[in-house]
């Protein structure tokens, strides 16, 4: 476990405020900075514990974030609520995987993902969506399997998933990018958890870092679900913004790793 110093501390003030302030202002992206953050300025040396502490952050900051939006009314629940609880099998099944791989080759298969993730956000939504969309049978077979494969890649990576909780949401319901950023929020949470609670069974969870990272996130997410609203006419180039900087970061993140693997000579 890290020595909380002063500096540690207040690195893992900030860095919970920048996690939540993204969650709540994109619904998406924000909890892949997690891990990185608590790697390079936190202090964590421990891939898997980096990991593992930011899925229990990143569930509880994402929380926080949610209830914004379920106060703004932009939360479509039942759609939310289906695609969560499929997701908790492959949460499971995925974190309990990552915390068999090695953890240098974990990060690095975490900058590819985080590479996806930011060239995902780029891509602009075919539709505006239906405002008005409720569940149906129909509906439901469409987001179950949904939720289940994201739920296995947000285990697995130890994020939050909302990249792909975002347009799968979208794509299955149909729904408005404002309604599908809320709504993943909930699978944040659930799917972050879940995986969370796995890592802690295996000691890779440092709470007290989990709490200050919460306790950031707290100021973070609720600027950030008033960002979101004052970024409504400008969310793109916003959003496109957010998406350059990981994959920035992403870069880092995989050199390093392959550094650390000794494949960069």
């Amino acid at each position: 476990m890290i020595e909380l110093t002063t500096s540690v501390v207040v690195a893992a003030l900030l860095s919970g405020a920048l996690i939540g302030l993204f969650l709540g202002t994109f619904g998406g992206g924000g909890s892949v900075l997690a891990a990185p953050l608590l790697l390079y300025a936190v202090g964590v040396t421990d891939p898997h514990l980096a990991i593992g502490t930011s899925a229990a952050a990143v569930a509880a900051i994402a929380l926080v974030s949610l209830t914004g939006h379920w106060r703004a009314g932009r939360v479509k629940w039942p759609c939310a609520i289906v695609f969560a609880l499929a997701g908790i099998i492959g949460s499971l099944l995925g974190s309990t995987l990552a915390l068999r791989v090695e953890g240098d080759v974990l990060l690095l298969a975490f900058a590819f993902a985080m590479a996806a993730i930011g060239l995902s956000m780029l891509r602009r939504p075919k539709t505006e969506g239906d405002p008005d969309v409720h569940i149906t049978a129909k509906l439901m077979a469409r987001i179950a399997p949904m939720g289940v494969g994201v739920g296995g890649a947000s285990g697995f990576f130890g994020i939050g998933g909302g990249f792909l909780i975002v347009p799968g949401l979208m794509m299955a319901t149909g729904m408005t990018l404002a309604n599908a950023t809320a709504s993943s929020l909930v699978s944040v949470a659930v799917f972050g958890a879940s995986t969370a609670s796995n890592y802690a069974l295996h000691g890779e969870v440092d709470f007290r870092l989990a709490g200050l990272l919460l306790a950031g996130g707290a100021a973070g997410g609720a600027i950030g679900v008033l960002l979101s609203r004052a970024l409504a006419t400008r969310v793109r180039l916003a959003r496109s913004a957010f998406a350059v900087l990981i994959v920035i970061v992403a870069v880092y993140v995989g050199w390093k790793a392959a550094s650390s693997l000794g494949w960069t000579g």
